[in-house]
């Protein structure tokens, strides 16, 4: 674990519309926002959060949770949505869909590379025991152009099923502001997903900046 690296939040219509300069005095350095589920699902926070958030200096993301509809009208509809800088990060979100159908890896596969046609870069990938089941320790060419975003509420994140596609972690999503190591609630926004990055906050900087581009330290 990277001292000073737990700085980085991901928020949905569940937080409201946060304090962004109270979180940013609390230490938070970059925010991923949710922008799409599925087709014709738009968070109604996302706009107006990005827009305060970068107006607080603090780095901006955004995240697709899949479905099982269309891949590819999916991503196209995320990247309308999320309007997204060369600055900024784009995410699939690839878990269980309590509320419908769920997103398969055939059609993750798909979604990034439509994603990667339309924007040039690779989004990265969100996800926790789903990604490690469905890949095993399959070596996966087109996963692997994806940074890995892996859930794990724990004191630190293992993956082995799925090191044969990503050597490492990129971001580590530790807690969802109840269940997971400390720190938890942040002040502005109260309890929500915190994450930290595999490397320092400089490290962190170029990587996120860059638009996921540059490989993680």
């Amino acid at each position: 674990m990277v001292a000073g690296s737990k700085v980085i939040i991901d928020i949905s219509k569940f937080q409201g519309h946060p304090d962004f300069r109270k979180a940013r005095a609390a230490g938070i350095v970059g925010v991923i926002g949710k922008a799409t589920q599925g087709l014709n699902a738009h968070d109604p926070v996302y706009a107006a959060n990005k827009a305060a958030a970068k107006a607080e200096g603090l780095l901006w993301g955004a995240y697709h949770f899949g479905t099982g509809s269309d891949p590819v009208k999916q991503a196209e509809e995320f990247v309308e949505v999320a309007a997204v800088g060369n600055d900024e990060l784009l995410v699939l979100d690839y878990e269980d869909n309590p509320g419908g159908t769920q997103m398969k890896l055939p059609a993750a596969r798909e979604f990034i590379k439509r994603v990667a046609e339309l924007t040039g870069r690779h989004p990265g990938l969100y996800s926790g025991h789903n990604i490690k089941q469905d890949l095993g320790n399959t070596a996966d060419p087109d996963f692997a152009k994806c940074w890995l975003w892996v859930a794990q509420y724990d004191s630190s994140p293992t993956a082995p099923q799925i090191q044969k596609s990503w050597p490492k972690w990129t971001l580590w999503q530790y807690s969802d502001g109840a269940v997971g190591p400390e720190p938890l609630p942040v002040d502005g926004v109260g309890k929500c997903d915190r994450n930290t990055f595999n490397g320092d906050v400089n490290a962190l900087k170029a990587f996120w900046t860059s638009g996921g581009r540059v490989p993680p330290p």
